[in-house]
């Protein structure tokens, strides 16, 4: 989707952090942007950024986990803009750090309900409507470099942006010849409030009480060290996404420095398959399935250069 001008983006969890840097560069573009968030207060304080630079925007609250509400949206979308073309279901939360096996339920629900039905939501409402206009699109999901290898220590969140990194490599290829993109979005570390946003827009239903809450290690330091010089800028990322979409990226990656990760991963796949003879009837058997054993798909992908970014402009 290589001309964003004048065409409109519905961007989930937009109010702050990510969301809010993929808004900007969308805007920096040329495109109309719809911010949606479930924290009402903050979208009112983004929504200036855009008034203030006559950015064409419009803010409405939105709980992704809401389906009917979400369809309300979607129509208050098309009635500012006429039609949308990008989606970018950013919404996330974290919760349950620790050994998965301690996790409670509550944890599940929560983060589970935003980050993989929250994305399954945006799907099925919104990408009928781009393929409808026909005027072609593009659909970003935000996963996460712990969605393409694990971390210790964050099981729920690997599991479900594990989640959004599958369904967003199969959505692409669904998509295929319809003229509408679909990437994954992979960043690494980001300047954000993914924390406090977490807890802000957790269901008072899922809340912990002071019992449910994890004790914390009596040798945990007191004052960490101030990492924050070293990660990147919501709005560098958001610059990276919209190349991803002009690019028809099918990965749009951030940090380079996560390279070992993905290959030592990527190895160990590789290396736990049998050391058996290459059955020829059966692979041409498998061949009637698609892209059971292989899609090209991947094949697409190629390499960004550089990041050709002005901050001044954001």
């Amino acid at each position: 989707m290589e001309n964003l001008q004048g065409k409109t983006a519905f961007i989930t969890g937009a109010a702050s952090g990510i969301g809010l840097g993929i808004a900007k560069a969308c805007a920096v573009h040329g495109m109309n942007v719809v911010l949606t968030d479930a924290r009402r207060d903050a979208l009112d304080e983004a929504i200036v950024y855009f008034k203030g630079k006559g950015y064409p925007a419009h803010a409405i609250q939105l709980d992704v986990t809401d389906r009917e509400a979400y369809v309300k949206a979607a129509d208050e979308a098309e009635r500012v803009f006429g039609k949308i073309h990008v989606l970018v279901n950013n919404a996330g939360v974290a919760a349950g750090g620790g050994p998965v096996y301690n996790a409670s339920f509550k944890d599940w629900d929560f983060i589970i309900s935003v980050n993989c039905t929250g994305v399954v939501n945006g799907v099925s409402i919104i990408v009928p409507r781009i393929l409808k206009h026909g005027e072609g699109g593009h659909v970003v999901s935000t996963s996460s470099t712990a969605g393409i290898f694990a971390v210790g220590g964050s099981g729920l969140y690997c599991a479900t942006k594990y989640f959004v990194a599958g369904l967003m490599e199969s959505l692409a290829s669904d998509l295929e010849g319809t003229g509408v993109g679909a990437s994954v979005f992979c960043p690494g570390p980001v300047a954000s409030n993914l924390g406090f946003t977490s807890e802000a827009v957790r269901p008072e239903h899922l809340k912990k009480t002071k019992e449910e809450m994890p004790e914390m290690p009596k040798d945990m330091p007191k004052d960490f060290p101030d990492f924050s010089k070293y990660f990147m800028t919501p709005e560098e990322v958001g610059e990276r996404v919209v190349r991803g979409i002009m690019r028809n990226d099918l990965v749009i990656w951030t940090h380079p420095e996560f390279r070992n990760g993905i290959k030592v991963r990527n190895d160990a796949l590789l290396r736990a398959i049998p050391a058996e003879p290459f059955n020829a009837e059966r692979a041409e058997v498998l061949k009637n399935f698609g892209t059971l054993t292989y899609n090209p798909i991947y094949e697409k992908q190629t390499t960004p250069g550089p990041l050709d970014w002005d901050p001044e402009k954001n």
